[in-house]
């Protein structure tokens, strides 16, 4: 079978399983971390095509938000999909490994990607954390999981590990302060950089003016 039928197939598999999803993980966000990778790549000029795409289209068939914090989900059913195709073995252990890895842990934990094709789709997936489609996901999953949107009696936390991070339970704009406007300055590639400086000044706005409004008597 053909690199293109294969990555066709995979993506009306992942069109048919995250389609409706409502907590900004749904088919959408997967077709624009999959178009943010291809930009990435062309304009780093390096990468396998295959894997990039590949990758880019899997990476949140299971996340570990919804898997009690199990980062190896996503791993294994990558793997599992995979294998149907008679891929070489390094190839679909490459792919695993960046679903598995891509995810950020929180500020003191690192998420580094060991490969070109991993950095390229990790920066994709960053790129759609923020900005105004990162806002408007943020305020969609803390709605999914029933958080509060602002508490001024909660200060944000510096999460050292990931088992920190993955208990917190702020709210919905001290999210910000934890990872969205940290990324900036995590993105691997240069075209990631170039793309993430407007929607992070975007958020800086964003949060200016929001708090303008919540101090309106002040």
């Amino acid at each position: 079978m053909k690199d293109d039928e294969i990555v066709n197939i995979t993506m009306e598999y992942v069109k048919d399983k995250l389609e409706g999803e409502g907590s900004g993980h749904d088919w959408w966000h997967i077709y624009r971390v999959y178009n943010n990778a291809l930009k990435i790549a062309k304009n780093e000029g390096v990468g396998d095509l295959f894997v990039i795409k590949l990758a880019s289209l899997l990476h949140d068939i299971a996340d570990w938000k919804f898997y009690n914090g199990d980062v190896t989900v996503g791993y294994k059913e990558t793997k599992k999909w995979l294998v149907n195709f008679n891929l070489d073995e390094q190839l679909i252990e490459h792919v695993a490994r960046i679903v598995k890895d891509i995810s950020y842990k929180g500020a003191g934990e690192a998420s580094l990607m060991n490969t070109i094709e991993g950095k390229i789709v990790q920066d994709a997936d960053r790129l759609d954390a923020i900005g105004a489609i990162g806002i408007a996901r943020t305020f969609a999953y803390g709605g999914n999981k029933n958080k509060e949107m602002y508490n001024p009696n909660i200060k944000p936390v510096f999460h050292e590990n990931f088992q920190q991070y993955k208990n917190s339970n702020g709210t919905v704009i001290n999210h910000f302060y934890e990872k969205l406007l940290l990324l900036k300055d995590l993105m691997n590639t240069e075209g990631g950089k170039k793309y993430a400086e407007e929607r992070h000044t975007f958020m800086e706005a964003f949060l200016e003016q929001f708090y303008s409004e919540w101090n309106v008597n002040e």
